[in-house]
C-alpha cells in the first residue's frame, strides 16, 4: 500500500488510564484524559490516532479495553491500539473494542509466527508492526530492536526485523527511536530512511518531533508516510491544522 499523502497521527500513551508522555521513554508527565485528547484531535484536524497501552507489557496484563471502548466511540479517524496484544485472539478482542487496528511490539518479536497469524485472521491493513530502536554502532545497520517497553535489548538489527514483520504480513512498520523519543531534537531520519529502503509498507515516523520542520524533515528526508507526535500536540505546542499549512507551503501534500 502506497499513501499518496502524507498523515499526521497523535499518540495517546496511556498509563493508568491517562495519556502521559516522556522523555526515552521514562519521566512521564500527565498530559490529560485520553478521551477528552481523542475528540479535540479528531476535531483540529488528525488524519490517525494512536493508542498505546505503554505499561501492558511490563506489567504482563492485556490492553485497557474500557478505555479503548470509550475513545474508540469518540474518534472519527481510523484509530491504531497497541499494548499488551500478545495473541490473535487478543487483537481480536481490541478490534472488537472499537479499534481500527492493532499494533504488536514485543510479542511479535518473541513469537513472530504471531505476525503471519494476526496478518491471515484480520488481514495486513489491520496490523501494524511496532519496533523500538536504539542505536548500537555494532550492528549492520547501526540500529538494534528493543522490547518490553524499550528496555529490554535483543542482538537483532532493527532493519532486518523490520523486513521481515513486512514478509510476514505486517501492513505498517512503526518505528521508535529511543535516543530521540521526547526529546524534540526531530526524528531519526536515517532509521525511518533505512526502513523506508526496504519495505514497501507504509512507515509511521515516531519519536523526536520538537518542531514543525522535523515533520517536514522526516516526510522529505526520511519519506514517512504518516507521521506520529505527542509532545507537541498534548501541551498545545504545534497546531495540527497550522502544521498541515506548513507541510503544504513546503511541498509536502497532506489529506
Amino acid at each position: 500500500m502506497i499513501l499518496s499523502k502524507v498523515l499526521i497521527m497523535p499518540c495517546l500513551d496511556m498509563k493508568g488510564g491517562r495519556v502521559v508522555k516522556g522523555v526515552h521513554f521514562v519521566n512521564l508527565r500527565d498530559a490529560g484524559d485520553p478521551v477528552e485528547c481523542a475528540r479535540i484531535y479528531c476535531q483540529n484536524g488528525a488524519d490517525e490516532l494512536a493508542f498505546l497501552d505503554i505499561t501492558a507489557t511490563i506489567e504482563q496484563r492485556k490492553t485497557t479495553l474500557d478505555a479503548v471502548r470509550r475513545v474508540a466511540r469518540v474518534a472519527t479517524v481510523p484509530f491504531t491500539v497497541g499494548g499488551g496484544i500478545a495473541s490473535v485472539a487478543g487483537a481480536g478482542e481490541v478490534l472488537e473494542a472499537g479499534a481500527d487496528r492493532v499494533s504488536i511490539s514485543s510479542a511479535a518479536f518473541r513469537n513472530p509466527g504471531l505476525i503471519d497469524q494476526a496478518a491471515a485472521e484480520f488481514g495486513s491493513a489491520k496490523l501494524v508492526v511496532a519496533i523500538d530502536v536504539d542505536r548500537n554502532p555494532a550492528l549492520p545497520s547501526g540500529y538494534e530492536v528493543y522490547i518490553d517497553g524499550g528496555n529490554t535489548p535483543t542482538g537483532k538489527d532493527a532493519i532486518e526485523w523490520a523486513k521481515e514483520a513486512e514478509a510476514r504480513g505486517a501492513g505498517y512498520i512503526l518505528p521508535t527511536s529511543k535516543a530521540c523519543d521526547g526529546a524534540k531534537t526531530g526524528y531519526d531520519i536515517p532509521l525511518i530512511r533505512g526502513i523506508k529502503e526496504v519495505v514497501k509498507v507504509p512507515v509511521i515516523a515516531s519519536g523526536g518531533a520538537g518542531t514543525m520542520e522535523h515533520f517536514l524533515e522526516a516526510a522529505r528526508g526520511g519519506k514517512a508516510d504518516i507521521l506520529l507526535a505527542a509532545s507537541v500536540f498534548h501541551f498545545g505546542e504545534i497546531n495540527i491544522l497550522e502544521l498541515k499549512r506548513y507541510l503544504g507551503d513546503n511541498g509536502v501534500k497532506t489529506k
